[in-house]
């Protein structure tokens, strides 16, 4: 089958005056363990600058304190965690469960960190919860040793690899990944039915029909925290209705967007994550201009 590349960017439809918080979708945000509130805070903030009506994030309760200080207009969640300061699955499901009875999009894996545990988190989430899901990181980290479960899902998930993830999804190597980028990430659509964002200069979205490749984005974007953010955008987006590919395809464009702009200001080389959710605004001011 020929891939079809994409080029036209999807677009936000225009407000209403008589909007409300409900029209433009309830987020949960599932990251954050010991060491990696920041994660957290960055995917929750993003969600939020990228139009979500309502933002909540749950992350490990030893992390929770510090995940609510970094932004006061989401709401968060503490999650009973183990002795390493990691989400345990079993003692929160039920908590879980009652918080996605009101939630449009989930948003999972920054900062959750490894452990037997999170393992089987995240295969609950692919196999059981109901609405369009973004994965990253540390939920990435879990699928690895059996993505087959990502073809049983009966709604849109997203992911959003580095290269080095990629490598472990496909069971291959990072350099393997790099040299054949495109074919690498349509693979992986493919043959599990998702979305596949492969992250990096030119980052890539595909169905594994479609392809859209970014120009958006700058080095001084290479920075802990940066694939955080880009999680949370596309989680917003998906929020406000837009399709699967369709957010991620303007997420890495605003993303990238904003990160520009914020080298613009501030340089590449002290360029941070905050940065580029500070630009945020910016970017979607720029594109409705």
């Amino acid at each position: 089958m020929a891939l079809q590349r994409v080029e036209t960017l999807p677009t936000l439809p225009k407000r209403p005056q008589d909007s409300h918080k409900g029209m433009y979708g309830s987020i949960l945000v599932l990251a954050g363990g010991r060491g990696m509130a920041g994660a957290a805070g960055l995917s929750g903030a993003s969600a939020l600058r990228s139009g979500a009506g309502l933002v909540r994030v749950a992350s490990a309760a030893e992390v929770q304190p510090t995940v609510a200080s970094y932004e006061p207009s989401y709401m968060t969640y503490p999650l009973i965690n183990d002795h390493d300061g990691l989400v345990r699955f079993g003692a929160n499901r039920a908590t879980l469960e009652k918080l996605l009875e009101r939630t449009d999009v989930l948003a999972v894996g920054p900062g959750l960190g490894q452990s037997d545990e999170i393992v089987e988190l995240v295969r609950w989430v692919v196999e059981e919860v109901k609405v369009p899901t973004v994965l990253d990181a540390d939920a990435l980290n879990a699928l690895a040793a059996d993505t087959q479960i990502l073809s049983r899902a009966k709604r849109p998930i997203v992911l959003t690899p580095h290269p080095g993830e990629c490598a472990r999804l496909l069971g291959t190597t990072t350099a393997e990944v790099q040299a054949n980028r495109e074919r690498s990430a349509t693979d992986l659509a493919w043959a599990e039915n998702v979305v596949v964002v492969l992250k990096g200069a030119r980052t890539l979205v595909t169905d594994g029909t479609r392809l859209y490749v970014n120009a958006t984005g700058n080095p001084g974007m290479a920075t802990g925290g940066a694939g955080d953010v880009l999680t949370g955008v596309i989680a917003g987006l998906i929020g406000q209705k837009l399709p699967a590919f369709e957010a991620a395809q303007l997420g890495v464009y605003v993303h990238g967007l904003a990160g520009d702009i914020a080298r613009d200001h501030d340089g590449e080389i002290g360029m941070i994550a905050g940065d580029i959710v500070d630009a945020l605004a910016d970017a979607f001011y720029h594109l409705s201009a």
